[in-house]
């Protein structure tokens, strides 16, 4: 499978195109809906949030509640783009109008793409840069990302996110009986906790930072359930799927660190304290006695629950804007500032989930035969018999 997406922060909408969906998968504009709507939540969120009403539209690749084997279309308006259609729009514009229309942005922001952008497609207006460079493309991988949870639950895969830490408070790693009760207890955490006793602490540290003009960032863990063992690949280097994983993880913006499991903690503690000890019975074949490694051994899943944690840096745009250096005078500034939020990390750990979903469900149609769901999940079936077998 593969997808792109198109579409500029304040432009008209966001647009994704997949292909490769088997057929007779089931999708719906509410279970998509439904994800978008959690993107948006949090505390620490900014008024974007309340402009946009994020819905998606199917536009082509599902019939009647299901794909058909083609590419499929979604879309998902810009509310605010009713007040950015002269900034941004798609008409040339005459010598006399550049000046009032363009809001030119000669000043780059430390932490943005501005400049490097600017430099790379010799862009003298960076609005050019940043309208792409938004996070706000996100909202269309959450889109793509929740077709892709679909296709994992109906393979008896689940996938669910949970904030680790925001700023200095750390959420304490308490046993939960199952992702459904991890999902109900986050879902109703305003900063999508599972550690519940740290909610009033992380947003005290959020708004202590917005009262500041700064921001904030954190670590977010994605966990996914239900992974027949051998999925992805020790053969070559750009098959392993733990290194998909990472690559998708780090592509999400402000995201700078990944690791699985115990992560770089390992590094501290000797091999016997790390590997995981490879167990057998007859009801569940091999399992490991612990999940240090996160499920993952060689680039391949062990058939053990899927830890993968990110790193999200605090987000750039400050209402105390640090100094910057104009591209056309060269003169000392102190960078623009965009419509921004204090703290996104519990927005990201929604947008972690639907990016993991995605390459995982992916690896799964590289692996297996998969025209259609029912091959799919024949095959996936398969894969699990074979490892309780082997």
């Amino acid at each position: 499978m593969r997808y792109l997406t198109s579409g500029e922060s304040h432009g008209p909408q966001l647009t994704a195109i997949i292909e490769g969906l088997p057929a007779q998968l089931p999708v719906t504009r509410e279970s998509i809906d439904t994800e978008l709507i959690r993107r948006q939540k949090g505390h620490g969120r900014g008024r974007r949030m309340q402009i946009e009403k994020d819905r998606v539209q199917i536009m082509s690749g599902v019939r009647h509640g299901r794909t058909i084997g083609s590419p499929v279309a979604l879309v998902v308006e810009n509310k605010d783009w009713t007040h950015w259609t002269k900034i941004m729009g798609i008409d040339p514009i005459s010598n006399d109008e550049e000046a009032e229309v363009r809001r030119k942005i000669t000043r780059p922001r430390p932490g943005h793409a501005d400049l490097n952008g600017g430099i790379k497609y010799q862009h003298r207006d960076l609005r050019n840069v940043l309208e792409r460079s938004s996070a706000r493309e996100t909202t269309v991988r959450v889109a793509v990302g929740a077709v892709a949870k679909q296709l994992l639950r109906e393979c008896g895969i689940e996938v669910a996110g949970v904030v680790k830490q925001i700023g200095h408070v750390v959420a304490e790693d308490k046993p939960y009986s199952s992702l459904d009760e991890l999902r109900k207890v986050t879902e109703e955490s305003p900063v999508r906790v599972f550690d519940t006793t740290k909610d009033q602490e992380m947003m005290d540290a959020i708004d202590n930072a917005k009262k500041n003009g700064d921001s904030i960032g954190g670590i977010v863990e994605v966990i996914v359930e239900g992974m027949p063992a051998g999925v992805g690949s020790y053969v070559h280097y750009d098959r392993k799927l733990d290194a998909k994983l990472a690559g998708a993880m780090l592509s999400i913006n402000a995201f700078k660190g990944v690791e699985f499991g115990i992560g770089f903690e390992a590094a501290g503690r000797f091999g016997s304290e790390v590997h995981d000890e490879i167990l057998w019975n007859k009801d569940e074949g091999y399992t490991r006695k612990t999940n240090r490694l996160g499920g993952f051994e060689g680039g391949m899943t062990t058939g053990m629950p899927i830890v993968v944690r990110g790193v999200m840096k605090p987000i750039p745009t400050l209402y105390k804007p640090l100094d910057s250096v104009d591209i056309d005078t060269k003169e000392v500034f102190q960078a623009s500032i965009e419509r921004s939020d204090s703290c996104a990390v519990p927005a990201a750990s929604v947008v972690a989930e639907n990016v993991i979903a995605w390459e995982v469900a992916n690896a799964l149609m590289e692996q297996f035969s998969s025209d259609t769901l029912e091959d799919l999940q024949a095959a996936i079936t398969k894969q699990r018999k074979l490892a309780m077998e082997f």
